[in-house]
Formats: C-alpha cells, structure tokens, sequence
C-alpha cells in the first residue's frame, strides 16, 4: 500500500523530544509506525535525523510537526529547517483542542506526540520559516525589561516597608535606593536598544507607528505585541490571535444542573495580556468608542476588571486588524458603519 503523507510529531520538553511517526495510507488510513525519545540538544538532534531517514520513505516528503510551546522547540526548529525539512509550527491551544476529539484516557509525552503526528497528517499545514531577526531581538529586549520592572517593583516595596518601620536601617535604605537606579539604568538603556533596532528596520517602525493610531496603544505595547507574535506569523484570525493571547472565555454546561461561570481561559501569551493592561485603561478614558463600550459592559453585569479584558482584547483585535491591512486607526469608523447600516435596510438586519 503507498503513502500519501509523511509527518512526525514533536511533544518537546526541556530536556528531550518525544516523537512519533506517522503515515496516512492510500486508503485514507492513519498508521503510527514508530516512536522514539531523543535529547533536547545537538547531538540529540543528529540522532534523530538519521532515525528519520532510516524509518521514512524516501518518495514521500516527511514534515516535521511541533507545538510553538516556550523557547525550547526552537533550536530543533532551526536545525530541521537547515536540514531541508519542512517544519511546521502549531499553536499550543490547537493540539489541546484537537486532543478533546481523540478517544484518549491518559495524556502522557507519547500521546502528545502521537496527537500532533495524526493532526499534521489530517490537516493542510503551512511552512514554517526563521522568525525575522528584529522581532527576535524585540522579544528577548521586551521580555527582559519587564523581568527588570518586576525586580524593581520588589525592591520598592521592601524600600516602602523598611522606611516605614521605626527604626529603619540606613545602610538597607541606601543599598535598595542604589538598587533602583540600577534597575533604572537598565531599563533606559534596554528602551534605547529597542528603539535602534527600530530605527534600523524601518517596516517594523512603520507598523509599530500604524499600531500607535490606537488611542491609549504605547509604542512598548505595540513593539511587545509584534514581538510576542512574530509580526502575526501564525495567526489567521481574530479568534485565534485572542486564544494565543489566553484573552478567550471558557464556559462550562452540562444540561440543566451544570452551568459554569464564564471565565477567561488565560492558556496562552501571557506577555501579550499585561502588556495591554495600562493602554486599556487609557483607552477607556480618552477613546470615545472604548469608553462607550466600557460603559455599557460596566452597566450590563457591573464587573469593571471583566469590561476592562474586553477592551484589551478588542485593543489587540485592533492591532491585528491595522497590521494586515497595513492602514491607521479610523476613529470615525464606527459612525461610518453605523451610517452605513442605516442607509442599508439589509446590513441593519445582520
């Protein structure tokens, strides 16, 4: 019997790869033919090639399918790509839902990989290709700062609380004050790292500007939210961005005796979810439509945190929208819309 597909699928961990083989038969049939655990490093990777080539036929190109979990797929991303494979790299949230259809009892490394083997060979995948160099560099600058905000902060409240005690220790109160300035230094000279590489690439300054028209949108949050997604490379919808972001409500119903509270999921970029905290605060003040749509959420259910997420998220949506469609902010689009639907009896109906 030939072989239509080839795909091996990658559950990575820290230290090792769990892989598993599959192959989608002429008749549509699903075979899992092999599986093997390698280390998560180069000589790991080299052992894995050769297994690779030795349990796959050679007529049939095999693609290399893996969850974008972290940074750990990473180096084993690159080096199938400089092999000449074809990677492709799936969001996380895409496998977990694609598990909850499979008749599986117990979810282990081999069942993960055994998961994502049988997606990539059921689904049409796209080619993975290297991140661009600048939002790379964006992201580890990005992710430091806010590593440095968070120190910081710790240390300004251990100054508050020593400063605050009786008799506070001088020697302490200097060190911590020395301690901020540090952290100070370092985070104006990681914001003019950021700002060089966007001198130097000038698209990404242009979107990173584009997403700026927003009001209450930062150029941190803008150049944090292209970083975190790689200029949107793996997102094809809203719906999709704001699961990535864990920005997506989860709810829970069974009949008539279990009705769950709506919650958001919180699986996902949680870089992306703070990053959007303040700018939707300043949204909701100084935007006309957010601050419309904040208050109606506030009036509906009286939960403001709950209203404020749904401004962050439609912040994001609107990120998303403006890259793609590579324009600015329209703050008359709503009114055009309504408009638009007021003259057209069939658009008022939908």
């Amino acid at each position: 019997m030939s072989i239509l597909r080839q795909v091996l699928g990658v559950d990575v961990a820290q230290k090792e790869l769990v892989v598993s083989l599959g192959r989608l038969n002429e008749d549509l049939s699903i075979e899992l033919c092999a599986y093997r655990v390698f280390r998560n490093k180069e000589t790991g990777f080299e052992a894995l090639h050769k297994w690779l080539i030795k349990n796959t036929d050679d007529a049939v190109n095999c693609r290399i399918v893996m969850e974008a979990t972290g940074v750990y797929h990473q180096k084993f991303a690159h080096f199938s790509l400089e092999k000449g494979c074809d990677v492709s790299l799936v969001l996380p949230n895409k496998i977990s839902n694609y598990m909850r259809t499979l008749d599986t009892k117990t979810i282990t490394d081999k069942t993960c990989s055994e998961a994502i083997a049988r997606f990539g060979l059921e689904r049409k995948l796209e080619n993975w290709t290297k991140p661009d160099e600048t939002y790379r560099n964006l992201q580890q600058l990005t992710r430091e700062r806010d590593q440095i905000v968070n120190e910081r902060t710790v240390v300004k409240n251990r100054l508050h609380a020593e400063e605050t005690e009786m008799y506070p220790n001088k020697g302490s109160l200097k060190r911590m004050q020395e301690l901020i300035k540090f952290f100070n230094k370092q985070e104006k000279a990681i914001k003019l790292e950021i700002n060089q590489y966007l001198i130097k690439n000038k698209s990404v300054k242009d979107k990173v500007d584009q997403i700026c028209t927003i009001p209450g949108m930062g150029a941190l949050t803008a150049v944090i939210i292209l970083a975190e997604t790689n200029g949107f490379e793996l997102i094809r919808s809203k719906k999709q961005l704001t699961s990535y972001a864990g920005m997506d409500i989860r709810e829970k119903q069974s009949g008539t005796s279990i009705k769950g509270k709506p919650r958001l999921s919180k699986k996902g970029n949680r870089h992306l979810r703070k990053s959007l905290h303040l700018p939707s605060l300043s949204a909701v003040k100084y935007n006309p439509v957010h601050k419309e749509i904040y208050a109606r959420l506030v009036e509906k259910h009286g939960i403001k945190m709950k209203a404020l997420v749904a401004i962050q998220r439609k912040m994001l949506e609107l990120a998303y929208i403006l890259f793609k469609n590579n324009t600015n902010y329209d703050e008359d689009f709503e009114t055009k819309k309504r408009a638009a639907r007021m003259t057209n009896p069939l658009e008022a109906n939908l």
